[in-house]
């Protein structure tokens, strides 16, 4: 039995989570600033969570939302590793301009 309003309540979801990804996306490529960034890619890892969410919720199989808990322990790893690179790189340039970085030296 397919239900209307279930179908709706997904595409609400699915679109918030593909316009979290394509905010991120648009800053990560627009703007310079190492730390906006980062943060842009966080904001593209919630949309990914929000789409894996709404389909697990949709199919009722919650193997979506077990996959969920990883991503994010992923994304908490890459936010501390990220963090201390950007202050690593900061002390060592004193600038978060990422064109700064794009000529480094080994």
């Amino acid at each position: 039995m397919i239900d209307p309003l279930n179908d709706m309540v997904l595409t609400h979801y699915l679109l918030t989570g593909a316009v979290l990804f394509g905010l991120g996306m648009i800053g990560f490529v627009a703007r310079r600033n190492l730390i906006v960034m980062f943060l842009c890619t966080e904001m593209m890892f919630q949309g990914i969570v929000i789409t894996l969410v709404a389909f697990s919720r949709y199919h009722m199989n919650f193997d979506g939302q077990v996959f969920v808990i990883f991503v994010l322990t992923i994304a908490a790893a890459e936010a501390a590793m990220a963090l201390g690179l950007v202050v690593y790189l900061y002390r060592r340039k004193h600038s978060l301009d990422a064109d700064v970085w794009s000529q480094m030296n080994g």
